[in-house]
């Protein structure tokens, strides 16, 4: 992993890598994911990768395939682009085998879609005759590479590359000298840049100034609502984190919610994810996180999936957030199955004054997460009484919020039969 500040030159580097590697190893086929699919286009396939090519390879003559988005090199060698938010193109790209797998901007890419796309590193290849006669070896090594602006020490990419355990279950990587990770900053490519654009670093924030000029990833975030680690209060209680909040296994149930926290986006890839989450009341008293089911999809997708799980988990209703769309989440939902109880809520409150009561049940020890959620628990963990510092929307979170207010702090529901 290259990780570091803003415009330091990572994506060039490890895009020339790949090149590299791509001419060492005739038929070879690699590829480069982003999270999203037209952030892929414009910044790799438009912008480095062509830079790349004129100033490091200026006599290679390559093929540009505009139709599935990858490049041939005069050796059969191939370089693919994708994003990992587009299902049908990524079940295209997967059905190959590679030899390197390069994840631009992991930070934005959950943990999930990394382990899904690492089972294709498999391809084996030949080295170019002349470079097996130079490195004694026969075969070009597997090889996955990551960049990343580093978020906080919560996000998987610590955990992998620093921690050297597995993100979600918290093992022992089996061979945690295969990962390694090197720090670049944008003063190691100050020739390349203007002298103002670090008068704009200068100007940010402490916390973005560490993240984004000084490469590093941060601490447990200030003021952050939630905790993986147990944290000391002013007066001296020790308010638990997630982490001691952790079970195996939940008691019976009292109540069950699907939550939804839609996007104001179209939600078919394209947008922000649309939180789900299932949750529960136990016989205890206490609520218990019992799956996160976010998804990107269009709102027929999201709703079939809520009313699947609303049926799957005997859930008792499904509760959606009246957003941008008004009465879209109750009509996706009555679409997908008119007899499902459904409440609408409002935000007429801030997601912060929302937050605040959940985050209080939590420091109480009465919610319990049933398993790991990584990348809700570092929505969660990003969440700070001065708002959402982490990538893109806390959707995950608000569905989490949603559900404990519904479960924990509010009766009350109506149906969708009358409609």
């Amino acid at each position: 992993m290259l990780r570091g500040g803003s415009r330091s030159g990572k994506t060039f580097l490890l895009v020339r890598a790949i090149i590299q590697r791509a001419i060492n190893a005739p038929g070879s086929r690699h590829a480069i994911f982003r999270f999203r699919f037209n952030h892929a286009k414009t910044s790799i396939w438009s912008d480095t990768l062509p830079k790349v090519l004129k100033l490091c390879f200026p006599g290679l003559t390559v093929r540009f395939d505009k139709t599935d988005f990858y490049v041939e090199l005069p050796n059969g060698s191939q370089v693919w682009i994708g994003g990992l938010d587009d299902k049908e193109r990524v079940e295209k790209i997967l059905g190959q085998e590679y030899v390197t797998l390069y994840f631009n901007e992991s930070s934005q890419i959950p943990w999930a879609s990394v382990e899904m796309a690492m089972s294709r590193l498999a391809q084996k290849c030949e080295l170019a005759p002349e470079i097996a006669a130079a490195t004694g070896r026969m075969f070009l090594r597997l090889k996955a590479f990551f960049d990343c602006n580093p978020p906080s020490k919560l996000h998987w990419s610590f955990q992998l590359f620093r921690s050297k355990i597995k993100p979600g279950t918290k093992e022992a990587l089996a061979n945690p000298d295969d990962y390694v990770e090197m720090r670049i900053n944008p003063v190691d490519n100050a020739d390349n840049l203007p002298g103002e654009y670090f008068d704009v670093l200068a100007s940010m924030s402490a916390a973005k100034r560490l993240r984004f000029e000084a490469g590093e990833w941060a601490s447990e975030v200030s003021g952050a609502l939630w905790s993986l680690e147990d944290r000391k209060a002013p007066d001296g209680r020790v308010m638990p984190g997630i982490d001691s909040l952790r079970v195996k296994e939940a008691p019976r149930m009292q109540r069950i919610v699907v939550a939804v926290d839609p996007s104001g986006t179209r939600g078919d890839g394209q947008g922000d994810d649309i939180g789900i989450i299932v949750a529960g009341k136990g016989v205890d008293g206490h609520g218990y996180i019992l799956a996160d089911e976010t998804v990107n999809m269009s709102p027929e997708g999201w709703g079939r999936r809520a009313v699947d799980l609303y049926h799957r988990w005997g859930a008792d209703r499904i509760v959606g957030e009246r957003n941008f769309g008004g009465d879209m989440v109750r009509f996706t939902v009555a679409t997908a199955d008119r007899n499902a109880s459904f409440k609408e809520v409002v935000a007429s409150r801030g997601k912060v004054v929302r937050a605040e009561p959940i985050s209080a049940l939590y420091e109480q020890g009465k919610v319990h997460h049933v398993g790991v959620f990584a990348d809700l628990e570092d929505q969660q963990c990003n969440f700070t009484t001065s708002g959402y510092i982490g990538e893109g929307s806390p959707d995950r979170a608000d569905a989490g919020v949603w559900a404990l207010t519904e479960l924990m702090l509010t009766g009350s529901t109506y149906t969708l039969e009358s409609l």
